[in-house]
């Protein structure tokens, strides 16, 4: 058996079952899963984040999973070297599968973007900002009048991130963008399912990812980096960070953690169906594996 693609997207909103369905396909074709989540390539940060438990992680190998600490920061310029690399490596017998809900990474893959090699400055991001946002954009139209069209003017992260990538290299980000797609062909599969199903999903899996030790992983991470830490402002951990303050029950935690992932999730859905080349699958249809595994069959060619 050959395969005419070497690699496989599994993408849709947050709770739809990307990781079960990954794992049951990777099984089936002996293939490697890539994590395509933000949020999991930090250390400690796993039951708010859903991430892959040891047990899976012995039935399948998983990458990109654990690769940072909770302080350092990786940029989608890395993010995307090291998913490249990782597929080169993992698709020698059977496609590789990228998975996960962070569409910038995936995007970062599958269309081959062109992304300036500038890392995050601090210090001059500090230091435009206090310009402010309207100098700062009258600076930008200067410099890079064609990144300026593309940016709303009071679109302050990407203007100062625009200036950033000028100022550090000497060349505008408008030069430096653009897309550079494989030359291999990619399955992409979606998954979704209706809205009030995957509200019910969503409160199930919280739930759940409280009776495991959700709020005891916060308490753990509040003590041993600190309450300020960016990433404890994300989903689910900003929620209860301030049960743990006092500011609100546990119970009101919760029902923020559930509206919170389903305006995500809604976002998720909303990224993810401007793209066409998206199959895409019922979450919560019967036989869900085998219906994908329909699809891969197609593509699929086979050696007597």
């Amino acid at each position: 058996m050959t395969f005419d693609f070497s690699l496989i997207t599994i993408c849709g909103p947050t709770a739809t079952g990307k990781s079960g369905l990954a794992l049951d396909l990777a099984q089936r074709l002996g293939s490697a899963i890539i994590s395509a989540d933000s949020r999991q390539i930090y250390k400690y940060f796993n039951i708010g984040t859903a991430k892959p438990t040891t047990a899976e992680r012995e039935l399948v190998p998983h990458y990109l999973i654990d690769i940072c600490e909770p302080t350092e920061t990786l940029t989608l310029a890395e993010y995307q070297e090291q998913a490249q690399d990782l597929i080169n490596k993992t698709n020698v017998v059977s496609p590789s599968l990228l998975v996960g809900g962070t569409g910038l990474y995936i995007k970062s893959v599958v269309k081959g973007l062109k992304i300036p090699r500038v890392g995050p400055n601090e210090k001059l991001r500090s230091q435009l900002a206090d310009l402010g946002q309207k100098q700062c954009y009258e600076m930008l139209q200067q410099v890079d009048e064609i990144a300026a069209q593309k940016i709303h003017p009071n679109d302050a992260v990407r203007t100062l991130r625009a200036l950033e990538v000028f100022y550090v290299s000497g060349k505008p980000i408008s030069q430096q963008q653009g897309e550079n797609p494989p030359n291999h062909p990619i399955l992409q599969i979606g998954l979704d399912c209706d809205v009030e199903i995957l509200g019910d999903r969503i409160r199930h899996r919280t739930n759940k990812m409280v009776d495991v030790g959700l709020v005891e992983e916060v308490k753990f991470l509040c003590e041993k980096y600190g309450a300020e830490l960016p990433l404890l402002d994300t989903l689910g951990y900003a929620e209860m960070k301030q049960y743990l303050a006092g500011d609100i029950s546990l119970t009101e935690a919760i029902d923020a953690t559930v509206l919170h992932t389903r305006q995500f999730a809604k976002r998720q859905r909303t990224w993810f169906r401007a793209y066409p080349e998206i199959e895409w699958f019922d979450a919560a249809t019967p036989g869900l594996l085998d219906r994908v595994w329909e699809i891969v069959e197609e593509l699929i060619s086979c050696r007597e």
